[in-house]
Formats: structure tokens, C-alpha cells, sequence
């Protein structure tokens, strides 16, 4: 239930500005937050969410502009004061120790205690009885890194639930969970609107917002562009507001018909992760692969790039049967991988950019121990002009670029090894709509070129606007093949996932 408009606002930001050396990340930001109220937060990567955010958390201090709860106006100088003040924030990268328990997680910092021993009697009902608020059921002896990624998120929830948070932040909060999931994270929040705590959503998946949010600001540039009632904007009139031009299709179209046959995997199994699983990508191919998380997508791909080792099964280039026991068995033979985890797998977030593209290429770069600075500063330069790379210089750090320019990286590493088959997995998890699209006319031309691609994606509109074919996998084996994609639709596609 939203309050009526004479109530003083729950949250209420005004005149945000904060700078940093080079880059001015907020210009006079207001932000309105209403009791009960799921507001949707939209913009591109880089246009202010996360500084925000981080000004709302304490972990940044505004240069300018005040902050109400409430009608009070308060001071966050740290994510302590933050909690202080009633505001849970809940980061895509959970903020818990995975070797204590949900119980231990829930308290930790904040400990029931009498005289110098904990009351893990106490604590142990506390959190049952703050599981029974959210409606889920947790055991909370568990330790958390034995909990699915859903309920580590609750564990998340219930932490701030018990620091009496009124306003609480969510992050791409269902960037890694099911269908099903999701539809209980959405159950759990409208339990906490029905409890009058106020909720900022944060997501890229367009579907989700107009599933859940009451109203929406979006962001661009730093700077405020709109905010409206969520039954006041269409799905273009949003993309519009966030990208600042209009997008003609979500998805770009493209005229290739795929050639000969180019990578053929035939029975790749590893014990019940992956199970008797064949494909074939063709010339000029975009094959989708999608499925419920733990299909064992992402596990077939590992296989084909010698990531793990095959228990049964072949993998074929070009006709040629390929002897692959390691990743850079594969790199020789022009087989990449764009990692679902580009932070994790796919970068080194603390080396510059030119650092992450030159790894893989350290032959093309290097004579008798010594890089090539210069020639590879030429190379990447011509990369960072073609892929369209925003980034300050080269030698800026990889983990300061957003997630879209993040994944152009990777992908200019391997266009420098000149792979003719890429698999991308997940390619746009984490990557705003326009930045999707720069990916996407990517992946066109490069099917363009000749090359064969395989896209792993949980987002159905996205399997269904980029494929040329698709396959459905459930519990590590492939239960379906869908040729006509342009008659596809995706309950289609959820029943061969559900097999």
C-alpha cells in the first residue's frame, strides 16, 4: 500500500552531487521513496545507480545534497551509520561469510549475548522467527555456502530485517536464480511491502520491473531523467528514457544463412552434470542453448573448452577431430570461452585493460621474454576503436570499466587470437539495454565473418531474438531442438526445460 501524498516521504534524497577525479557520477540528484513502494532504479551502466546506491550505504559521502527518512533529515558518513539510520542495502555479491552459518550470518557484528557468551538458543529462534516473517524455510544451522544462491539472498534479507531496516536496496537481485526462485523473491517482497518497508529494485531485466515495480526513475549521465508510475510507460518508452535514443528493435535483425558444419560435439558426458549431450554449430550460426539453471549449460561448454575433463565424448573443428585436455588446447585450435563470471574467470579485475587483452596474445607480443608494449598498445587501440571500448586509457583497471565494456574486453582478447568458434555464456547478464545491443551487433558480425557461435542465456526473449536454432537442456542432457524460431515462444521452450 502506498502512503497518500500528503505523508511525509520514507526516504527522501535531494540535490545529490558527487564527483570523483575526472568523472562528475551524480549531478543534483533527487530520489523519492514511498512506505511500501517497490521503486525500480534504471539506467545504463555507468549512469549513477551504483554511486547512488553507495551514497544511500555510507560507503561514499555526497559533496552536496541532504538525505530525509522520514521527514529527518540524517547524516551517513559510513555503511554503519547507514544501518543506524534504517537502510539495508543487498549487493549483487552477497555480503556473508560462507564458512558460518545463516544464524551466525544474521547476528554477526550484532551477537545476542549475556556477559561474554553468545545465546545461540536465541539467536537460533530469532532467525527461525525472521524465516517465518519472509515465509521461506531455512535451517538456521546451516552453514552458507551449503544454501542455494536464493536462500544466501534471504539470509541477506533476514539480516536486515533484524538491524530494523526500513528501506531496503536490492541489487540485480535475480541476476543468478530460477524462474521459480524468482517468483518467491517476489512473494517475499511484497511481504515487506505489506509491512510498509520501502524497496529500491535494481535490475536489467525489463519483464521483472514491470512485474513488481510501483513506480520508476531512471538514470543517465549521472544525472535524473524521469520517474513515473510504472502503468504510465511502455516497454520502448522505458529502453528510450534509459538509452536517450530509440531503439527500432531490442534485438538487431540479421540476414545470414549458416554454411557447413564447423564445431561438432558428439556424447560429451561428465558423470550426471553432463549426460550423452551432441550439438552442432554451422558456419555463420548463432546457436542458442538455454534451460533452468543447473541444466548443465554451462558445463557442456567447460567440456568443449577443455575447462573439464570429459569422462566420454568428441569435439570436432572443421572435421578435424580435436584433442582437448586443457583451455589453451582449445585456444590453439581458435575455440574461446566468454565466461558466464567475467569478474571471476573472464578478467583480473586489478590489472589495466591492455594487461587482460594481452595475456592470452603474450606469444603474438612477446620475443625472447620481452613484451611488445608498443605493439600491443597498436593492437588494442584498434580494438577499443571497432568494439566501441569507453575506457579512459589502457592502462586503466579493468574492474573500474561497467559490466558491458567489461565484456568487450574479454571479447577483444579473443578476437586477437582470431577463435573461430566463441562461446558466450550468459553474454549480457549485468548489462544494461543499450550496451546489450552493442553485444548483440556484435555477435551478428560475427556470425557475419564466418564465425561459429554458441550463446548460453537464462533470458528467453534473448534466446528467441539472437538464435538461428536452439536447444533445450534439463538435469545434464539435451530435451529438445527448436528450428523454427521465429514461430518459438518461450512456454515452448519452458516445457522441454521441465522434461
Amino acid at each position: 500500500m502506498i502512503d497518500s501524498a500528503e505523508n511525509a516521504p520514507l526516504l527522501a534524497m535531494r540535490g545529490i552531487d558527487k564527483s570523483f577525479p575526472g568523472v562528475h557520477a551524480l549531478r543534483q540528484i533527487d530520489l523519492t521513496l514511498r512506505r511500501g513502494e517497490v521503486l525500480a532504479l534504471l539506467g545504463e551502466n555507468g549512469a549513477g545507480k551504483s554511486t547512488l546506491i553507495k551514497v544511500l550505504g555510507g560507503a561514499h559521502r555526497p559533496d552536496e545534497g541532504e538525505i530525509r527518512i522520514e521527514g529527518e533529515a540524517v547524516n551517513i558518513h559510513s555503511p554503519a551509520d547507514s544501518q543506524r539510520a534504517g537502510v539495508g542495502v543487498i549487493y549483487q555479491e552477497f555480503n556473508l561469510v560462507p564458512s558460518l552459518t545463516a544464524r551466525e550470518n544474521i547476528f554477526l557484528g550484532h551477537e545476542r549475548s549475556t556477559a561474554t557468551f553468545v545465546n545461540r538458543g536465541d539467536e537460533h529462534q530469532a532467525a527461525i522467527e525472521l524465516f517465518e516473517r519472509l515465509g521461506v524455510s531455512v535451517d538456521p544451522e546451516t552453514l552458507c555456502r551449503d544454501l542455494s544462491v536464493a536462500h544466501q539472498q534471504v539470509v541477506e534479507i533476514a539480516k536486515a530485517l533484524w538491524l530494523d531496516a526500513r528501506i531496503m536496496v536490492m541489487d540485480e537481485p535475480s541476476a543468478t536464480l530460477t524462474p521459480k526462485e524468482i517468483e518467491r523473491l517476489f512473494e517475499v517482497i511484497r511481504e515487506l511491502q505489506a509491512a510498509g518497508i520501502g524497496i529500491i529494485y535494481i535490475s536489467h531485466r525489463l519483464e521483472e520491473i514491470f512485474s513488481i515495480a510501483d513506480r520508476v526513475t531512471v538514470m543517465r549521465d549521472g544525472g535524473h531523467v524521469t520517474t513515473k508510475l510504472i502503468d504510465q510507460l511502455t516497454r520502448d518508452e522505458l529502453i528510450e528514457a534509459m538509452v536517450g535514443r530509440k531503439l527500432e528493435n531490442e534485438f538487431p535483425a540479421r540476414d545470414v544463412i549458416p554454411g557447413k558444419p564447423r564445431l561438432v560435439a558428439r556424447g560429451l558426458t561428465r558423470g550426471d552434470a553432463v549426460r550423452d549431450v551432441s550439438l552442432t554449430v554451422h558456419q555463420g550460426e548463432i546457436l542458442g542453448v538455454t534451460g533452468l539453471v543447473g541444466a548443465g549449460r554451462s558445463e557442456t561448454a567447460r567440456l568443449i573448452f577443455g575447462a573439464d575433463r570429459l569422462d566420454a565424448g568428441t569435439v570436432e573443428l572443421d572435421g578435424k577431430t580435436l584433442n582437448i585436455r586443457q583451455p589453451r588446447d582449445a585456444i590453439r585450435e581458435g575455440i574461446c570461452l566468454l565466461t558466464e563470471d567475467r569478474k571471476n574467470q573472464g578478467l583480473i579485475l586489478d590489472q589495466s585493460v591492455r594487461h587482460n587483452f594481452g595475456l592470452p596474445n603474450l606469444s603474438r607480443f612477446s620475443s625472447r621474454g620481452f613484451i611488445n608494449q608498443a605493439a600491443e598498445r597498436e593492437a588494442f587501440a584498434e580494438f577499443i576503436d571497432t568494439l566501441g571500448i569507453k575506457t579512459p586509457h589502457q592502462e586503466q583497471q579493468a574492474g573500474f570499466l561497467s559490466g558491458g565494456n567489461q565484456q568487450k574486453v574479454v571479447l577483444a582478447k579473443w578476437l586477437a587470437r582470431e577463435c573461430e568458434v566463441l562461446i558466450f555464456d550468459e553474454p549480457t547478464r549485468g548489462i544494461d539495454v543499450g550496451a546489450k545491443y552493442e553485444i548483440y551487433l556484435l555477435m551478428n558480425d560475427l556470425a557475419a565473418q564466418g564465425k561459429a557461435i554458441i550463446m548460453i542465456s537464462s533470458e528467453l526473449p534473448e534466446i528467441l531474438g539472437m538464435s538461428d536454432r536452439i536447444l533445450v537442456m534439463h538435469e545434464g542432457r539435451v530435451t529438445g531442438e527448436i528450428t523454427d524460431v521465429a514461430q518459438a515462444t518461450q512456454e515452448q521452450i519452458m516445457q522441454l526445460a521441465i522434461q
